[in-house]
């Protein structure tokens, strides 16, 4: 049994129909039909239940999914392992971020692997989960950096030890700028730009609930800097992450965390089924043991705490 017949027979069990495969494995659709019908016929066994809008999996086949994706992981794996023993390793490797500080772990792993790999050249690319997930899904990018919460139940993900703080960026003259921290009653009537991430998920609607049909929402964005010229010209207020706009020494703008308080977890994804290149490969062993070791650092701190 070849191993890219095993690819095939995944991505039908993936997508529930032929001409989606198809398209996914860049191959026609009747090459792709021929090829499963040889690979029933070879195994002597119905692997599908083909209807009229879906195709599903019979018992047989379910059977061959489990022990297809053991194959295609152990394969991957051992491609990983072989991998690093290739002194001349070079390559690209191209991430998609959201504006965030824990974008810092990334940045370790990367010095890294420039210290084991110069030859590897890293591109980095700024947008919210739309504009990340959009570039990942058309192959533009081998990984993304998100704020949750967001959809990454369709990709394989690693979560990262780093929450960002939500609050607002007013200028230092605000009469809130005296507040140490903002309710959602404080909101009211003020002009307020949000993310658009944000409003699609609710997060800031749930927090301010049952005031925030009062509040006016003048702009979204997805990035904050544009975000951050138009509230210093309507004396409005940025509700976004701490941490993103620089609010020392002569800077206009100062940040006040919401209270009660919001976080947000950061989430490393990239695409199910998707062989990685060896660049990639070797930079997501790295980040994963960077995001072990500060997670055990974590650990021992909130331990000495207590």
């Amino acid at each position: 049994m070849e191993f890219r017949l095993l690819q095939y027979f995944l991505a039908i069990a993936r997508e529930e129909t032929i001409l989606k495969a198809a398209e996914s494995l860049n191959v026609t659709q009747p090459t792709l039909s021929r090829q499963m019908k040889e690979l029933e016929d070879h195994l002597q066994k119905q692997l599908f239940i083909r209807g009229n809008r879906k195709i599903t999996l019979t018992e047989e086949g379910i059977l061959l999914r489990q022990r297809a994706e053991e194959i295609v992981s152990l394969v991957e794996k051992t491609e990983s392992e072989i991998m690093l023993f290739d002194e001349t390793l070079s390559g690209e490797v191209c991430i998609g971020s959201g504006e965030t500080l824990g974008i810092e772990i990334i940045c370790k792993a990367i010095q890294r692997v420039q210290e084991d790999y110069p030859r590897i050249q890293f591109h980095l690319f700024s947008g919210n989960e739309q504009d990340v997930t959009d570039r990942l899904e058309k192959g533009l990018i081998d990984f993304g950096l998100i704020i949750e919460p967001a959809n990454i139940y369709k990709y394989n993900h690693l979560s990262l030890p780093y929450q960002d703080l939500w609050g607002i960026y007013i200028n230092k003259e605000h009469p809130l700028a005296l507040k140490e921290s903002i309710t959602p009653q404080d909101l009211i009537d003020v002009p307020l730009l949000c993310s658009s991430q944000e409003l699609k998920y609710k997060q800031i609607e749930n927090w301010a609930n049952p005031y925030f049909s009062k509040y006016h929402i003048i702009a979204t964005y997805n990035l904050i800097y544009n975000a951050s010229i138009l509230t210093k010209e309507c004396n409005g207020a940025v509700i976004s992450l701490k941490n993103l706009i620089n609010t020392s020494g002569e800077s206009s703008l100062c940040f006040r965390p919401l209270d009660p308080q919001i976080t947000s977890s950061l989430a490393f994804i990239w695409k199910k089924y998707r062989v990685l290149s060896k660049p990639a490969q070797y930079f997501l062993k790295v980040l994963e043991e960077e995001t072990k070791k500060a997670h055990k650092c974590s650990q021992i701190n909130k331990n000495m705490i207590k």
